[in-house]
């Protein structure tokens, strides 16, 4: 890749190896920390073609936010956090994370509208990412609740995007783009987005074990109907899919006790250990991981009611401990996340049953339901189901499995989520996002591909 250019004056510029969450496909970059605007606005002036992405705080498992030999832009100094309590709004630079802004709203009564499994990402990651939570069957994916964007286009413009409009509206359109476009439309400086509100900072619980798969998901479609979070754990070695179910809502004051309703919205989120730099390969194989989801079935209560989790427990458990990616050693894993609709259902158990026979061992196996999408060519949730698995890139034969369960999924009509993705073909992308053409032609129309690429993008074809 050419990039030989001038970088502007002022522009501290620091070669690095980057990679994903999944700690997979290491590559050398140039990174660059804007101070400003306008030097980001000039640094996209200067860059050659398909030279620049961005980055939040990497949390992106596969290969999203990084360039084999082009420049990686990461935002910290655009850190503004600006609350409209009496709107419910909130407006902020794209290098915020969620775990700073849940510092500032949640003692003030307030929570996110939509948030995925870890507080550690940027509010430009979480857009561009069009990152969904245990919510999305009542509160969709967080692009439905943005209201505003701040862009840094391809032409090295400063944009500001709405939603408003109709279909043929030039602006809506490259917001609907950008929402879920991993980063392909431009550098996001800043949005405003929607808060919602709470009467405390504890979440009351309904967990509930079942036997086997069947009964899991049967379950989860009449959890639809109750509860505003839902999310299951599937213990992915066991033959029957046996699993936990896990739903909630924010508690009412009226659910306190004496103590915790002096202080309704106490909140102080702690990493409570981190894991060592150095795992060996082979930790976690069969035989581990069988005996942890043994415990984790058993420990987990047949059928509880009513128990107050705090925010920290029951949506961020995986950030009580930092740099978890490391117990897979040095070859790192991959996370398979897909979404199917309902009438596939059929393919949660089928995929379980193919994982298991390669011996795919996960501790981390998620399933959790969908509800409608939003206009956002490249966003992931569809109406349906969503199974996310984690699995250690090492396993014999992982792959060439996994490209033949995209096709099933391709068939079904359903779709990888591109922040977890870290090898899909680029036949399977066209193949699951229909609408991946409307998107590219629309992007090449207003510039946006002309500058900017990831590992990821290049990888799926979405300059083709």
């Amino acid at each position: 890749m050419n990039t030989s250019f001038t970088f502007p004056a002022g522009l501290k510029t620091e070669k690095k190896i980057l990679f994903g969450w999944g700690r997979t496909n290491p590559v050398n970059c140039h990174v660059v920390k804007p101070d400003s605007v306008e030097q980001l606005q000039e640094l996209v002036r200067a860059a050659p073609s398909r030279s620049l992405i961005a980055r939040g705080l990497g949390r992106s498992y596969g290969d999203a936010a990084q360039l084999d030999g082009g420049t990686v832009i990461e935002l910290p100094t655009f850190d503004g956090i600006v609350l409209d309590s009496e709107a419910k709004l909130i407006t902020t630079g794209s290098g915020v994370s969620f775990d700073q802004i849940l510092r500032v709203i949640v003692p003030k009564g307030f929570f996110l509208p939509v948030t995925p499994g870890t507080r550690n990402v940027t509010v430009g990651g979480a857009i561009a990412a069009d990152v969904h939570g245990k919510n999305h069957h009542v509160d969709g994916s967080f692009g439905s609740h943005v209201l505003r964007l701040k862009i840094v286009n391809g032409n090295g413009d400063l944009q500001e995007l709405t939603p408003n409009g109709h279909s043929t509206d030039v602006n809506a359109e490259l917001f609907w783009a950008t929402i879920g476009g991993m980063g392909s439309t431009g550098i996001i400086v800043e949005a405003t987005f929607s808060l919602i509100s709470i009467s405390s900072s504890l979440i009351s619980v309904d967990t509930s074990r079942h036997q086997n798969i069947d009964s899991l998901m049967a379950a989860m479609v009449e959890a639809d109907k109750k509860y505003r979070y839902s999310v299951a754990w599937v213990d992915s070695l066991d033959k029957s899919g046996r699993g936990v179910l896990t739903c909630g809502d924010h508690a009412a004051v009226s659910d306190l006790c004496k103590r915790e309703k002096n202080n309704p919205f106490f909140y102080d989120p702690k990493a409570l250990a981190s894991a060592p730099r150095f795992f060996p390969n082979g930790l976690l194989n069969k035989l581990t991981v069988m005996a942890f989801n043994e415990a984790w079935y058993r420990k987990s209560p047949k059928d509880l009611k009513g128990e107050l989790q705090t925010i920290s427990r029951f949506f961020y458990p995986l950030d009580g401990i930092s740099l978890w990616n490391r117990i897979y050693g040095p070859a790192g894993f991959l996370q398979y996340q897909f979404a199917v609709p309902d009438e596939a259902a059929y393919l949660v158990p089928r995929i379980l049953e193919a994982l298991r026979q390669v011996g795919a061992p996960s501790f981390l196996t998620v399933l959790k339901r969908f509800g409608k999408g939003n206009p956002s060519p490249l966003s992931f949730p569809i109406p349906g189901w969503t199974l996310a698995i984690d699995v250690p890139a090492s396993v014999s034969g992982l792959y060439a499995l996994l490209d033949g369960l995209d096709e099933e999924i391709a068939d079904a009509g359903g779709r990888l989520y591109l922040a977890k993705d870290s090898r899909q073909s680029a036949k399977a992308f066209q193949r699951c996002y229909r609408t991946q053409n409307i998107f590219s032609d629309h992007a090449k129309i207003n510039g946006c591909n002309k500058t900017f690429n990831s590992d990821l993008l290049d990888r799926i074809g979405i300059h083709d």
